[in-house]
């Protein structure tokens, strides 16, 4: 029995040693089948030469299939997925039709995003038409997508977005009928029928056509494709009307954008049959009348309806429904930039909603300030400017704690500024406030100190009010701000104290003008001024990084107010006009050489226009009128290129204006009573020459004929160089930088 058992033993033993041998054999079978395809490989090395992918990241020592960014089938070698980006393409070229890539036929995914990509689409792309994901985005490709992407029937994902092609979507499209998200955003396409290219694709759930040329009425099909999760169609040239009669019964849209097109007419009632709709744009359209009430009926936590024509009442059950506690801390209502007048009553708003962003900023609001909107204690974005709102800020948004942006600017608001700090955050935190504008309401008191405790504090704009106060020193610890506007108030005293001055190293605006400020500045008041110094090269910076503030200012520009609807990183601005500054201009001013706008009129600074003015390279606006200046205008002011405006009527100043294009294009006005100041007759058509001036022209009438003649002979010679600089300083002048956008 004992030897039964012993057989036993060693067959079982023999057995699993033959199939563990087996599995050894068959696990290096494997492993040798997995390495990379030399098709595969050869073809990967004629695109590591066309795109500059460098040796250290493909590295023909190694697998090709352990290449960064390749994926092999781990039994057939072959190239499956393909992932490169910028940081392992070091060059710009375009695809070829005959590139290695389309000889990796067994690709499954391509991914070619923000690699430098030129040219057009090359046909020979059906030829991948195991494709199942393509990204192409972020590129420069151009021309027209061909119409061989038809032959790629298995995609499910295609992103073209970010470049320039253009052209219409081709017909072809209609056979990726296994297409679940297509981004074609931020391109040139001009359309063509999109219904008949694209009602085919029922498997969509995305589909992103933002950004483009398209010019058609609302493609209702798609809201056929019970699939579909979300439609953009922003900034197009989409128009009609809009119609949800043909919406599927069973719709899962959750997001509909169809901002920034030429839509028009009302919002129809039919809209309620987007049962699942969280998020609405119908914004900068010309949609008009009143709000559907069904529109109440859409549990949404995104709706923008700005800048269209929207008029009468807000629905009173509008708040109550869009915004449950259940939902997260982003909800967003804009109604901006229409007429509503009124809400619905009573106002719904139920206990602890969480709206984020509350936008009803330029209507026709004409009531006391909403207390229902105490009820949404976790806004972070609050605007109600450009109203007709009365009463006095309510001191419940001290309790917002997470408020970043608080805009109620141009109403008819009264009473004090309130603190908007509940209780002190911790030193380390401080309170979020970033962007605080009160201007242009019958605000009274003092500018609330607790305001020192908003670390991040960037915007601060408390013009045309009623403060009573002297200059706030204390914001000097904000090192954060930007903006700082307090003109137009009854702020007094000095703006100078040694033992607490310590300057704005961040500051690149500031307006103090038409208060009660007085005394005289130091030489070196503007020393510490930094970022107006720092130079700011436009081409470093890509057009989405110029705007720095959306809030609205107004500012005195070429002697007019004008308001700004965008503040650029380029726009550094000083007023400090009509106030009582005495002293003289302080020299380091001519530090700031990245200053735009200068303003000091209407003061009673004294002495000479300093030198090192004309240092400040970048000055397009200099007004230094109604003031007690003396001597000459330096002549460097007549070498800054950029200078367009400049006012030095009524001081003191004598000598000759400095003959250049930049003085040659003022008005007669920008040197008036000045009696000792000659040389702009050109300007006003008249002799302005001062009589010590005129007597020495009197004098060398009676010279010697010869020097009379030299005389002639210069003016003769002079004249057409004067017109030629006029010309030319004309077209330096005219040119004026994008930073100031006046609305």
């Amino acid at each position: 029995m004992i030897q039964k058992k012993s057989y036993c033993f060693l067959g079982i033993t023999t057995i699993y040693f033959f199939y563990g041998f087996l599995g050894i054999i068959t696990f290096a079978s494997l492993t040798q089948s997995s390495l990379c395809r030399h098709d595969q490989r050869d073809a990967l090395l004629e695109l590591q030469k066309e795109f500059g992918i460098p040796t250290t990241s493909w590295n023909t020592s190694v697998d090709c299939c352990s290449w960064l960014g390749v994926t092999c089938d781990d039994i057939l070698g072959e190239v499956r997925s393909l992932y490169l980006r910028a940081s392992n393409v070091t060059v710009n070229t375009s695809l070829k039709t005959h590139s290695g890539l389309f000889k990796l036929q067994h690709l499954r995914e391509l991914d070619l995003s923000f690699c430098h990509l030129q040219g057009d689409i090359p046909y020979s792309i059906g030829n991948l038409s195991h494709l199942t994901s393509l990204r192409l985005s972020l590129n420069n490709l151009v021309g027209e997508v061909p119409a061989s992407i038809g032959n790629l029937n298995q995609l499910r994902y295609m992103d073209l977005s970010c470049n320039h092609i253009r052209g219409n979507i081709p017909t072809s499209f209609a056979n990726l009928t296994k297409l679940s998200i297509l981004s074609l955003y931020e391109n040139k396409f001009t359309g063509g029928d999109i219904e008949v290219v694209l009602a085919n694709l029922t498997g969509l759930t995305d589909i992103d056509l933002s950004t483009n040329h398209f010019k058609s009425s609302f493609p209702s099909f798609l809201l056929k494709m019970s699939s579909l999760v979300k439609i953009d169609l922003v900034e197009n040239q989409f128009e009609g009307t809009l119609d949800f009669g043909n919406t599927s019964s069973s719709s899962k849209l959750e997001v509909l954008s169809v901002g920034n097109n030429n839509f028009y007419g009302l919002v129809p009632e039919s809209i309620s049959k987007l049962q699942n709709l969280n998020s609405l744009d119908l914004s900068k359209n010309n949609f008009k009348g009143k709000l559907p009430s069904s529109i109440s009926k859409l549990d949404l936590n995104f709706i923008d309806l700005s800048y269209n024509k929207f008029e009468g009442q807000v629905p009173h059950n509008f708040w109550r429904v869009q915004l449950r506690p259940s939902q997260v801390d982003s909800g967003s209502v804009k109604l901006s930039h229409n007429s509503f007048n009124s809400f619905g009553k009573p106002v719904e708003v139920t206990d602890g909603a969480t709206l984020a962003e509350l936008d009803l900023g330029s209507n026709s609001f004409q009531e006391t300030f909403p207390q229902w909107i105490c009820k949404f204690r976790h806004l972070t974005h609050l605007d109600l400017s450009n109203n007709h709102f009365s009463g006095s800020i309510p001191q419940c948004l001290k309790n917002f704690t997470g408020l970043q942006v608080l805009n109620l600017g141009r109403n008819s608001l009264s009473g004090f500024i309130p603190d908007f700090i509940a209780s002190p955050f911790p030193d380390f935190i401080g309170a979020p406030l970033r962007s605080l504008d009160v201007s242009h309401n019958n605000l009274i008191g003092k500018l609330p100190k607790s305001l020192i405790n908003c670390f991040d504090m960037e915007f601060l704009n408390v013009k045309g009010n009623k403060i009573k106060d002297t200059f706030p020193f204390w914001l000097e610890s904000l090192q954060l701000l930007n903006v700082l506007m307090l003109g137009s108030n009854a702020f007094h005293g000095p703006i100078y104290n040694p033992s607490a001055y310590l300057g704005f190293p961040n500051l690149q605006i500031i307006d103090i003008s038409n208060n009660n400020f007085v005394g005289s500045l130091p030489q070196d008041y503007f020393a510490n001024w930094t970022i107006m110094s720092l130079v700011w090269d436009e081409s470093d910076i890509p057009e989405f990084g110029y705007m720095v503030y959306s809030e609205t200012i107004d500012l005195v520009y070429k002697g007019v107010d004008k308001e700004f609807d965008r503040i650029y990183l380029g726009l550094k601005a000083i007023d400090f006009s009509g106030n009582r500054f005495s002293g003289h201009i302080p020299g380091s001013i001519g530090l700031l050489s990245e200053l735009r706008l200068l303003n000091l009129s209407g003061n009673a600074f004294t002495g000479n226009i300093p030198p090192s003015m004309t240092n400040i390279t970048k000055l397009e606006i200099l007004d230094l009128s109604r003031n007690n200046l003396s001597g000459e205008i330096p002549r460097g002011l007549g070498k800054l290129s950029f200078l367009s405006y400049i006012n030095v009527s009524h001081n003191h100043l004598q000598g000759l204006v400095p003959q250049s294009s930049q003085f040659g294009s003022q008005n007669c006005s920008s040197f008036m009573d000045n009696p000792g100041l000659y040389g702009f007759e050109d300007i006003c058509r008249e002799n302005n020459v001062p009589l010590s001036t005129t007597q020495q022209l009197e004098e060398s009438l009676s010279e010697p004929e010869e020097p009379v003649l030299n005389w002639i002979a210069a003016a003769i010679a002079f004249g057409p160089a004067v017109f030629c600089g006029l010309v030319i300083g004309h077209i330096f002048t005219s040119y004026k930088h994008m930073w100031f956008i006046a609305s």
